[in-house]
């Protein structure tokens, strides 16, 4: 999420959780039976499509999600994309040719596109943007004029404040003033303006400095109002802007979700994983996006990253199989420097060259889309744990998973709810016999998982 970043670089700012329910929840999860999302961060549009076509469609993923199109301020750091300086197609990731031949690239593959957009706030500075446009604070010439921005023009201080939060301005950057009729217009106008080439849903970044009543205004006005719409909100413990509260617009994008999730790898037990979402006070799975880490998580250090190597594995294989919320899958680059911004521009020749990590395709995550497709809608039967770091469980009679995060190696036969037959295991791709009981015996390697779901027989 982009909810927290200075203009040097990543800043991990709380945001925030709700004093007030909404009435209802709205058009939340993807719809359809797949709704896995892969976020391929900085990757350029030609790259995504081609990903689209080759690894995402074949695995099953619902969606992929694109980083901001808009015109942005230059430089290298992956942060410049999130200060637009007008709502052209002219990033470094590509023009509008290329923006719409990756819709339709993806569409013929079976792949969703959602875009994530920035609408909170326009650029600081001054200069000359990607696409040739010039810009000064608060002056963005046939775009916004002073006029359209917030009167706070400090930044924001008290997350306890609401005023404060929604008003004042994320790192400096200049804060639209979302009540106002024209900025209402022109931001429904850029979204609309994407929903012509053909896309499907917007992450909406730092929806939490947003009041949620002026997202519902703006996504009144989209010539597709059932748009999947999936919300930056952070959650904050005593804070004055609560998630809850925009669970009537769409998705929130659920960051305990992912905290809890590198407490309980690193140091608690997986059995405490047993009623994981709801049942830790988080938001209704109807409404919840989840992940493990996401591109400003993974830098700030919150929650795991690619660099846990088989705990990062290991918690998306969990993600996956079970069944909370809509789950996206991180995927972008090698990084030491947390501003650094993607190899080749955003272009990416192969897949674990040149630094970029392809986490979608990593064969214990991307063969867990389809056992999650497969098991969609099916309730967990059969939990077992140990008490530690080793637990299994079911999907109805759809799918079974094992996961053994101890130090050694485990050896027990499971209980399913499965028919009889062979099936096989997709973390391994070796067979697994499930007798007329629905028991089967297996060893797993410490650090390593089990799947197996109905339909999968060979490997």
């Amino acid at each position: 999420m982009v909810s927290s970043r200075t203009l040097s670089g990543a800043v991990a700012l709380a945001a925030g959780a709700a004093l007030l329910a909404p009435a209802s929840a709205a058009h939340a999860a993807p719809p359809g039976t797949k709704d896995v999302t892969a976020v391929l961060f900085e990757w350029n549009f030609a790259s995504v499509a081609k990903e689209c076509t080759d690894t995402l469609g074949p695995a099953g993923y619902g969606y992929v999600q694109v980083s901001p199109p808009a015109e942005h301020i230059q430089g290298a750091q992956w942060w410049t994309s999130y200060q637009p300086v007008s709502y052209r197609i002219a990033g470094r990731l590509g023009d509008r040719a290329a923006f719409r031949n990756m819709v339709t690239t993806c569409h013929a593959a079976g792949v969703k596109v959602v875009v994530d957009t920035v609408v909170n706030h326009m650029a600081a500075g001054s200069g000359t943007g990607t696409g040739g446009s010039s810009y000064t604070k608060y002056d963005y010439p046939g775009l916004y004029s002073s006029y359209d921005f917030d009167d706070c023009t400090s930044p924001v201080t008290d997350y306890r404040d609401r005023w404060n939060v929604q008003h004042c301005e994320l790192v400096h950057l200049a804060d639209l003033d979302t009540g106002e009729e024209y900025v209402r217009r022109t931001l429904a106008g850029y979204l609309n303006d994407l929903l012509t080439l053909g896309v499907d849903g917007f992450r909406i970044d730092a929806a939490k400095h947003i009041d949620t009543a002026d997202l519902a205004n703006i996504k009144s006005r989209l010539t597709k109002t059932g748009v999947y719409w999936k919300q930056e909100v952070i959650y904050g413990s005593g804070e004055a802007v609560q998630p809850t509260e925009y669970t009537g617009n769409g998705d929130v994008q659920e960051f305990r979700y992912a905290y809890d999730l590198k407490r309980v790898f690193n140091n608690e037990n997986l059995a405490y994983l047993k009623n994981y979402g709801e049942g830790w006070g988080y938001l209704s799975s109807s409404v919840a996006d989840v992940f493990v880490d996401n591109h400003d998580t993974e830098r700030n250090g919150s929650t795991l990253n690619y660099k846990d190597g088989a705990k990062y594995t290991l918690a998306n294989v969990f993600m996956l199989a079970y069944p909370y919320g809509a789950p996206d899958i991180n995927s972008g680059y090698e990084w030491s420097d947390t501003d650094a911004g993607p190899p080749n521009g955003g272009a990416v020749t192969a897949c674990w060259q040149d630094g970029w990590k392809c986490q979608h395709a990593w064969p214990e995550i991307r063969r867990m889309v389809a056992f999650r497709n497969a098991t969609r809608g099916e309730a967990v039967t059969n939990w077992w744990d140990n008490g530690g770091d080793a637990i299994a469980f079911g999907r109805g009679g759809k799918g079974y998973v094992a996961i053994n995060h101890e130090s050694g190696s485990l050896t027990r036969t499971y209980q399913t709810s499965l028919a009889a037959g062979t099936y096989c295991d997709v973390q391994n791709n070796t067979t697994v016999t499930v007798n007329s009981g629905g028991r089967f015996t297996a060893t797993l390697g410490a650090d390593t998982a089990l799947a197996i779901y109905a339909g999968k027989s060979s490997c």
